[in-house]
């Protein structure tokens, strides 16, 4: 992010070689970087003078020339599931929305990279609102930030009371909100960084994920620089239909993106890639699309998550009924593809797969719309089957 001549440095937008060269910059020894993390990240600190272990003379460094910024809490609802949803200002008439969906055994926070989406997938809502900008890496990891500040409060409170098992409420990170993720690249992986850092939030690589629409060239940068656990938004069985529903692929094609899958596996850390299948009723939801889909990821080692759409205005499309989605399903289940549907989280605060974003259409000047996410992913099951027990 570009600063004005006297405006503090946002070190939110710093991973740890980032904030150890800021560090060395105003003088200070690298361990004053993996101090800083541990305050900024996992204690939730954002006033510098309460860093009692930091130099008093680095203390008023950071006071005069630093800050942690955040995005800005518009609205923060919670459903009756238990689904929270935050819409947070980024600036300029901007808006995002980060989600995070409790489950017993983990807790999930989705996060979006981008204001608004230049990919323009048919069935998302979000593409349809068009690009505003890129997130700053402060902008992306800020949501994770605010949501372990205030959920981590929240479980404090349970453990206190014996209602909570770990004080670490989100297990869990999935980039899989407004945006692509690999279109935003930079950002991102400074961002990614940060989630995987022991001195920041210390998650796995297998507890985090990036869905793409496929971008090919990114994918194979990703998986040389930081390989976290991968979902592609796969949504047809052919070119022709994909070239229909995800414009990306007339760029890169079914045969690029899926070589570039084999390629991922290499070094993914998890032994599959998760391919998300929106359902749309009459487009690519027959029995003849779910046996294609068997053929073509044969040699690919995957499972797939069925995304009921939740449709929107002048989007012209509808939701598979539920027989065919299981009906769909079972093919690839008997293909011996693991396969569940998604489960609809947050209906009733507008937080479920397609329905975000729907008060931020006055934040973004785009009015007369209403903007969806990419629906989240949950993790497999033995059988076709709503699946419930959380994300991937």
């Amino acid at each position: 992010m570009t600063q004005g001549l006297h405006s503090p440095v946002n070190l939110l937008d710093f991973d740890s070689s980032s904030l150890t060269e800021w560090c060395a910059q105003q003088g200070e020894k690298p361990f004053r970087a993996k101090q800083l993390l541990r305050w900024i990240h996992q204690s939730g600190e954002a006033d510098f003078s309460a860093m009692t272990d930091l130099a008093k003379s680095l203390r008023q460094k950071l006071i005069e020339s630093a800050e942690i910024r955040a995005p800005q809490v518009v609205s923060d609802h919670v459903s009756t599931d238990g689904t929270r949803k935050w819409l947070l200002d980024v600036g300029k008439g901007n808006a995002i929305e980060s989600v995070f969906i409790p489950e017993t055994r983990r807790g999930t926070l989705c996060i979006s990279t981008q204001a608004g989406c230049a990919v323009n997938c048919s069935f998302c809502s979000t593409g349809k609102q068009g690009f505003n900008r890129n997130l700053t890496t402060g902008e992306i990891i800020g949501q994770l930030w605010w949501a372990n500040n205030v959920l981590g409060a929240v479980a404090a409170e349970e453990i206190e009371n014996g209602e909570h098992e770990s004080d670490r409420v989100i297990s869990n990170v999935v980039l899989m909100g407004m945006g692509e993720p690999l279109l935003n690249y930079d950002q991102v992986l400074p961002a990614l960084r940060l989630m995987l850092d022991d001195n920041a939030y210390g998650l796995s690589k297998r507890r985090v994920t990036l869905s793409t629409s496929g971008v090919v060239p990114m994918m194979d940068r990703l998986r040389d620089d930081c390989p976290v656990a991968l979902a592609v938004s796969l949504h047809a069985s052919n070119d022709n239909l994909r070239d229909e529903l995800v414009p990306l692929n007339r760029k890169y094609p079914l045969r690029e993106l899926l070589s570039a899958c084999e390629r991922y596996l290499e070094r993914a850390p998890r032994d599959f890639i998760t391919f998300e299948y929106v359902m749309l009723d009459g487009v690519n939801d027959s029995d003849a699309h779910a046996r294609e889909l068997v053929a073509l990821t044969r040699d690919i080692s995957c499972k797939f998550n069925l995304i009921p759409f939740n449709p929107f205005p002048n989007s012209n499309l509808g939701r598979s009924p539920r027989d065919r989605i299981r009906a769909f399903g079972q093919i690839l289940l008997d293909a011996g593809i693991v396969t569940t549907i998604r489960k609809t989280r947050g209906d009733d605060i507008d937080a479920a797969c397609g329905q975000l974003a729907g008060e931020v259409k006055d934040r973004t000047r785009l009015s007369e719309r209403s903007m969806k996410k990419r629906a989240i992913p949950i993790q497999t099951a033995k059988r076709v089957e709503d699946s419930h027990e959380g994300l991937i």
